[in-house]
């Protein structure tokens, strides 16, 4: 995607007043169904850890935290979170969560290194959410049902922000299209990754696709994933057709999280064994942490499909390039 790019005759449907109430009124709904749906308890959430925890998300290895020193605890070297996929669920077994219960929070993050564009910002905010699930959940059909849930949460949540705002019109399909990242390449062999997701999301408008993190036959990857959260053949990405930028849109990365097998398997494809003697790690590979499922839900994105805006900044305040500003001053888009 360009950095930044104005459908021609795009005109927000709601004024920037009703476009705040909107915001609240989408986050407010969405979080309360959801963690009824889910049974999940909200908890407070850090927006730093420590570098030796290994807490922090590595995300795709190369992108560099924003890092800082506290007074009184010099050489102790501090992370913005990238997210909190191995924080939550650290905090599974320190709140003392049972059997299929879990938490949500707010995460807000720093992405420094993210390219700023309609969809991306370098302000994170999103539903990180994670619950306790059972050996035997560890499954395809148990990955799928989860998701079945959060898409019903997702498309109840725009009917009703549709009822409060009559400007807009429902578009999010609470039917779910399952596909692996695999079954996606042999479909469109000769298309990118993304404009596979963008090909079979336009034909189903909601759609999940799995496996993602390990080489696929082409010897690429559909994307990156961290080896040591999600089990690569057990997580996916949660797809909408958005209709004001005419593509997909990425709502929600997941997945069932590794096991102490997944692990290692998964930290030796990615060249990062180091990270097995860390806190979190160590502890995983004991048999010390509960089995889990967890993912991130995209709040700005949220409102960005629902509220039918063209640009993240919108619905959500950050910073932007000077040409970005530009643009959407002289098309009358209104930034945060």
């Amino acid at each position: 995607m360009d950095m930044c790019m104005i459908p021609e005759g795009y005109k927000s449907l709601l004024s920037v007043q009703e476009t705040e109430r909107a915001i609240k009124y989408v986050k407010d709904t969405f979080e309360h169904t959801f963690a009824d749906a889910m049974r999940l308890l909200r908890i407070s959430a850090p927006l730093f850890v420590s570098t030796d925890s290994g807490l922090n998300d590595n995300l795709n290895g190369v992108e560099r935290p924003v890092s800082f020193e506290i007074k009184n605890m010099e050489g102790k070297n501090i992370e913005i979170v990238h997210s909190l996929a191995k924080w939550k669920r650290q905090a599974l077994k320190m709140y003392g969560f049972s059997m299929h219960e879990g938490l949500y929070t707010d995460m807000n993050a720093i992405r420094r290194d993210e390219d700023a564009d309609n969809l991306h910002s370098v302000y994170v905010d999103q539903w990180d959410w994670e619950k306790v699930i059972s050996k035997e959940d560890r499954t395809r059909e148990y990955l799928e049902n989860t998701v079945k849930v959060i898409v019903r949460v997702i498309a109840a949540t725009e009917l009703a922000v549709c009822a409060m705002f009559p400007a807009l019109t429902p578009c999010i399909s609470p039917t779910v299209k399952f596909i692996t990242s695999q079954a996606l390449e042999d479909l469109y062999p000769d298309l990118s990754p993304k404009d596979r997701e963008h090909k079979i999301t336009q034909e189903y408008k909601t759609v999940f696709i799995e496996n993602i993190g390990g080489k696929l036959k082409s010897g690429e990857k559909h994307d990156g994933r961290a080896p040591d959260y999600d089990d690569w053949n057990l997580n996916g990405d949660i797809l909408v057709w958005n209709e004001t930028l005419n593509r997909s849109l990425e709502l929600s990365s997941m997945g069932i999280r590794v096991d102490e097998k997944s692990l290692m398997d998964q930290l030796e494809k990615a060249n990062a064994m180091d990270r097995k003697n860390l806190p979190f790690h160590s502890a995983l590979l004991k048999g010390e942490l509960p089995l889990s499922i967890g993912g991130g839900i995209g709040q700005s994105r949220l409102c960005m499909q629902i509220l039918k805006k063209c640009h993240i900044g919108e619905v959500q305040a950050s910073e932007w390039p000077e040409e970005t500003r530009r643009i959407c001053e002289e098309n009358n888009v209104f930034l945060l």
